[in-house]
């Protein structure tokens, strides 16, 4: 059942045309389901650029230039003389039997590029595929879509590949190296979870066709194509991304009870940047960010790898003194203890611990005396260098 988007989201956005979800911002709601700043402001279709902007926190992460054109480079040279390298790489290193080659770019159909095109086009192969009406192995660029929120959302792999015993399987085609075997784990999460969505997309088309158990049909196992080493030659490796499709159906799931978010909002809140004639956007700069404090955030470390408006949620996290902007790793064993302010308390005994914290009260006045005597020793090591 389609859900109709919710009204008070066009309220949020307010002039600015509306922005729709892609890969990217499917991924950054896996990669921090907690916050519900990104998820309302996703939903409403908001630029998060230019209201991070106008906030004072412009967006200071991207791609090269370099890195795109690299990139592209690599995803031309793995799928050039009917993808031989490609081919390559499954077959050998990958080990998937593919005897032989049937080859559909869907990049345009007929000339045609326009999405709703490719689009069918994209599902009559597929499904005829799934059936076993055709023959097919790889399927380049193929367009694939998904609801959310009541709003139509195309998606774009590199590449979806059919293993020969009805099993397709979503291929990715990045240019980080993979070294023994291995990449950076930050890289892999990324390009994995993005992925994600079109494991979805994919088997919510087969779903929708009514072809039975389209989870076993659509492989959660990624395959990922990279430079082995620190050459140009393509490797791959299988990324399994069970439990990434488990928590991104999730929360698209939460996409679509999007209201029960926006019922805890001011009836009258908007994100809305009007403009003069010159395209200045009008508001007081107080204004945006007072309505921004409105909608919790989670703020974590890694939001500076995949969020615009993770500037300005970290300051406020520093603001108020909050542990999350130190990260997980160190917060999680302080189970109880809520701000920094708290914890350097405990640490310096200048607070009480209560029942639950004595343990970790302890630990921290351990760690701040090593700390003290470690700089201590350093100090006299530097006076008697002198």
């Amino acid at each position: 059942m389609k859900v109709a988007p919710d009204p008070r989201l066009d309220a949020l956005r307010g002039s600015a045309p509306r922005l729709n979800y892609n890969a990217r911002s499917l991924a950054a709601l896996e990669n921090n389901p907690r916050c519900t700043l990104r998820a309302v402001l996703d939903a409403s279709g908001s630029n998060k650029t230019a209201i991070a902007a106008h906030a004072g926190y412009p967006t200071q992460f991207g791609q090269s230039i370099f890195a795109i054109t690299r990139g592209n480079n690599f995803e031309k040279m793995v799928k050039a003389n009917g993808c031989a390298e490609l081919l390559r790489v499954l077959r050998e290193v990958l080990e998937l039997p593919i005897p032989e080659v049937g080859y559909r770019d869907l990049n345009d159909v007929g000339g045609a590029s326009g999405l709703s095109v490719r689009y069918t086009e994209t599902e009559k192969l597929l499904l005829a595929a799934a059936r076993g009406d055709a023959d097919g192995t790889l399927y380049d660029h193929p367009l694939l879509r998904l609801e959310v929120g009541g709003q139509p959302v195309f998606l774009e792999p590199d590449l979806v590949a059919l293993k020969f015993g009805a099993q397709f399987y979503v291929v990715e085609i990045k240019s980080f190296p993979i070294v023994d075997g291995q990449a950076d784990t930050a890289l892999v999460k990324s390009a994995t979870t993005q992925a994600c969505a079109y494991v979805l997309a994919l088997r919510t088309m087969l779903a929708a066709a009514g072809i039975s158990n389209p989870d076993e049909i659509v492989s959660d196992k990624i395959v990922l194509i990279g430079p082995k080493n620190f050459t140009n030659r393509p490797t791959g490796a299988f990324v399994d991304a069970r439990n990434q499709v488990k928590n991104l159906a999730r929360q698209l799931a939460r996409i679509e009870r999007i209201g029960n978010q926006l019922d805890l909002l001011p009836e009258d809140l908007t994100f809305d940047l009007a403009e003069d004639k010159d395209g200045r956007p009008q508001r007081p700069r107080d204004e945006l960010r007072d309505a921004l404090d409105t909608v919790p955030a989670a703020y974590r470390p890694d939001c500076l790898n995949h969020c615009e408006m993770a500037f300005f949620c970290r300051s406020r996290a520093r603001a108020a003194g909050s542990l999350d902007v130190i990260g997980s790793t160190v917060t999680e064993p302080l189970g109880g203890i809520d701000t920094m302010t708290m914890a350097l308390g405990l640490a310096r005994g200048e607070l009480e611990p209560n029942q639950e914290q004595i343990e970790m009260a302890v630990a921290l006045r351990h760690a701040a005396r090593l700390r003290a005597e470690l700089v201590d020793t350093g100090s006299t090591s530097m006076r008697s260098a002198r």
